[in-house]
């Protein structure tokens, strides 16, 4: 039975063309032949070749005591083949079949975007040998260190970090944005992009379903099969109201004596639009997102984002651009030169903002950092040249340095200024510094904020490890209403699930793994796409551009999506009502009860589409 039913399903649009020429036929000989013996039996073939799928369908539901619509469509026809009604069965039968014929094409249509994001996957590399001669090889067969070339107008096959050449990439494909990018030696690529001129050799960092690209086709395909509240509720609803349609059908039966009136009911009764409403409103808001480089865990991530009402930005990464520079250094023992070639020793061992704006500077002499140890919130600890080093905030260095005027002094006037610290102090007294780091807003920073308040977030809180001096400088140019500063990660996951406590609904934006147990601790998990490896494993929602611009248009497609779910669900319930009014009030039959039924199916599968062309204004 199972082939058969699958073999059905195959060719489901081929039996309602069938079933169309049929129907023609029989309507032919009905009024242009006066044939009604011809109608009456072409009419009944008809009935059971659109009876047989739904039938088999019906069964196998039956066999996991689930009633599903199949169920009472199934005894509707069959009830009508009883009473004689053969062109009744054969039209519901048939109508029945085209709804659902309508319905993969549409929905088809509504994961029209990440059929675009899956026919961008490459497929192949032009991988370089040991000896320089090139061969194409199966993406999915390449180890990271592979080098790969890839010429002007080709698709960039894995991620990379360029060795040679330079080129203009565009980036479309993983960040929503068809902006052309300057790719040169050290720079990373990504799979899925393409190069729009200029030629590389790249050496790969991942491949296939690893890659950048490859993770967000996951993640977008795994957020269109989750469901929300609401879907949820409305499938438990419907596990329930199919039966009772039945029982209400059973008891129409026995109260009117009129088997037509009550297998009507049952057909009329049938929660098509209310079950598919909700997963097409899904799956086209997540397409669209995912098409703008916002990268929604889930619908239920959708219903959580439009109810937030405090969310909670990490400064370096978030509200800046990530990429601190050392603007200043303050030397209060030992040599200039020295200092800086320590410190980059020590800081190449880390992968903190702070840490890669020191191992930026130029060096002399090359050294190697030994005995690396992190100290949690604070900073770290080596050895170079057999002498130990603690290098970070001022709680590190309080042990080796104590109470000094001078060290007090630079600290306060590079705070004044708004820079972030890191202070050098050897174990044996003899080299002292200051870093003065600076990182710049993003672009636009001020203005998406003011936005976001405008969207009915009530509260914008700034949550940083920096000096509270350098914390309150930032904030003083955006509309922050709290500035926290000097915070441990734990510190941020503290405040964040106290203000849930609170009653509260928080958002968390963060772009690394410090920001993980924050991130964890919010109603809703917002990563920056600088941080996407960790991102796609912490948050609820990745914006890839790494522009607050995203959050704003995430919030509201997460409200147009919900307003459109519960818009389908409205269209669904209202025309049951009206139909079962028309039925009893002996305007409605069975037929044309169908016809509505699948043209409310149809409705709601094409309000969900407009989801696909929304377009939130930045």
């Amino acid at each position: 039975m199972v082939k058969i039913q699958q073999f059905l399903t195959k060719h489901r649009q081929g039996l309602v063309i069938l079933m169309t020429i049929l129907l023609v036929l029989a309507e032919a000989a009905r009024w242009l032949g006066q044939m009604s013996l011809a109608y009456q039996v072409i009419m009944a073939l008809t009935g059971v070749i659109g009876l047989l799928p739904i039938l088999l369908t019906a069964i196998s539901a039956l066999r996991v005591r689930l009633v599903s619509i199949d169920v009472l469509v199934s005894i509707a026809v069959i009830g009508a083949f009883v009473i004689g009604e053969y062109n009744e069965a054969a039209i519901v039968t048939w109508l029945f079949m085209l709804g659902e014929v309508l319905e993969d094409l549409t929905l088809k249509k509504t994961r029209s975007a990440v059929k675009q994001l899956t026919d961008l996957a490459p497929q192949t590399a032009l991988v370089v040998d040991t000896d320089g001669n090139t061969h194409q090889e199966d993406v999915d067969f390449l180890d990271p260190g592979a080098h790969v070339l890839i010429k002007t107008g080709a698709q960039v096959p894995v991620d990379g970090t360029v060795l040679t050449g330079d080129a203009l990439a565009n980036e479309a494909s993983i960040t929503g944005e068809a902006r052309l990018v300057k790719k040169e030696v050290g720079d990373s690529v990504y799979a899925g992009t393409i190069l729009e001129n200029g030629t590389l050799t790249v050496e790969t960092t991942a491949a296939g379903d690893d890659t950048t690209f490859g993770k967000i086709i996951e993640l977008v395909e795994e957020a269109q099969d989750s469901q929300t509240k609401t879907q949820r509720f409305i499938d438990r609803f419907a596990q329930y109201y199919t039966p009772f349609v039945l029982l209400v059908a059973v008891v129409v039966g026995l109260l009117t004596r009129d088997f037509r009136l009550a297998i009507t009911v049952m057909v009329l009764g049938c929660p098509g639009a209310l079950v598919i409403g909700v997963p097409a409103s899904t799956v086209a808001g997540i397409g669209n997102g995912a098409r703008r480089g916002i990268l929604f865990k889930g619908s239920d991530v959708m219903d959580r984002l439009r109810q937030v009402d405090t969310i909670a930005f990490d400064k370096t990464g978030t509200l800046t651009r990530g990429k601190p520079t050392v603007q200043t250094l303050v030397v209060l023992k030992g040599d200039r030169q020295a200092i800086i070639d320590r410190a980059v020793a020590i800081e190449g061992q880390s992968d903190h903002p702070l840490a890669r704006a020191i191992a930026a500077l130029p060096t002399q002499q090359p050294l190697t950092a030994t005995k690396v140890e992190t100290v949690k919130g604070q900073g770290i600890k080596a050895e170079v040249d057999g002498q130990e080093y603690l290098l970070g905030n001022r709680a590190l260095v309080n042990a080796v340095v104590g109470d000094d005027a001078a060290l007090t002094r630079a600290v306060d006037q590079l705070v004044a200024a708004g820079d972030s610290l890191v202070i050098l102090a050897s174990a044996d007294h003899q080299e002292l510094a200051v870093f003065g780091i600076k990182d710049q807003l993003r672009p636009q920073a001020a203005v998406a904020l003011h936005q976001l308040k405008q969207l009915g977030v009530k509260r914008l809180v700034m949550l940083t490890g920096d000096n509270t001096g350098t914390a309150k400088e930032i904030a003083a140019t955006l509309p922050i209403d709290e500035v926290h500063a000097e915070m441990l990660p734990q510190d941020k996951a503290r405040f964040v699930a106290d203000e849930r406590e609170g009653g509260h609904r928080v958002a968390f934006v963060g772009d690394g793994i410090n920001d993980s147990p924050a991130l964890a601790a919010a109603d809703v998990a917002i990563a920056m796409g600088s941080g996407m490896d960790v991102a796609m494993d912490v948050a609820d929602l990745v914006l890839v551009k790494s522009a607050l611009a995203s959050l704003l248009t995430a919030r509201r497609l997460a409200r147009r999506t919900i307003t459109n779910m519960n818009e389908n669900i409205v269209i669904a319930l209202l025309t049951v009502l009206l139909l079962f009014i028309g039925l009893f009030a002996g305007y409605v039959e069975m037929a044309l009860g169908m016809l509505i039924h699948e043209l409310s199916i149809l409705i709601v599968i094409l309000n969900s589409m407009r989801l696909i062309k929304y377009s939130p204004q930045n």
